[in-house]
Parts: structure tokens; sequence; C-alpha cells
């Protein structure tokens, strides 16, 4: 009989991981710079990410979303990951946790 997944466990352990990915260009974690909109667990234990960049043209447009899908399907409670990236709603400095604002002399 197959384990039931507990999808807000498994959330909190993405979460851990999106928060060790750092933009290249800020010195701040993924998570706290506001560019995870959800993170959804289905129940197959499929981590689906909707993510955003900091721009479209942002540097690692290319690489992030990878590293963010190789990382998360590394937990072995993932069975399998996938990020989708969207500009809608466009990221803003708004989205920020209040500790990237204070890491970034913001506040």
């Amino acid at each position: 009989m197959m384990e039931e997944v507990d999808g807000q466990v498994i959330g909190e352990k993405v979460v851990k991981v999106l928060k060790s990915i750092f933009d290249p260009e800020i010195p701040v974690d993924i998570y706290e710079l506001g560019l995870i909109y959800d993170v959804m667990v289905s129940s197959d234990a499929d981590v689906k990410i909707l993510m955003t960049l900091t721009s479209p043209n942002c540097p690692v447009a290319e690489t992030l979303p990878l590293e963010v899908e190789e990382k998360v399907k590394s937990l072995k409670e993932v069975n399998d990951a996938e990020v989708e990236i969207t500009f809608d709603p466009p990221w803003n400095k708004d989205l920020m946790s209040e500790e990237a604002k204070l890491e970034l002399g913001m506040l």
C-alpha cells in the first residue's frame, strides 16, 4: 500500500530547497526575493512550481528554472518536479520579503 502524500510536508521541504537557490545578481535567495509564486504538490508527490524571473531577459532565464527543477527532484519525497515560468504578474520589488529588503538596504 502506498503511503499517503503529505503535501504540506513536501511543500515545506521544497521551500527549504528554494531558499538555497540564489539569484546570481542579487545576494538573496529566490524565495525571499518573491520569485516563487506558487508551489503545488499533487497526490502523486509531483511538484509544480510557478515562478518568475526578475526580468524576462534575466541572464539565468535558461539555467535557473532547470536548477530549481533538479534540486526539487533530488528530494526523496518528490516524485517529479516541473517549473513553469510566468511574467504575469511581472516581478517587482514589492514581492520581496522584509528580510530580502533589509538585506539589500531597501528598508
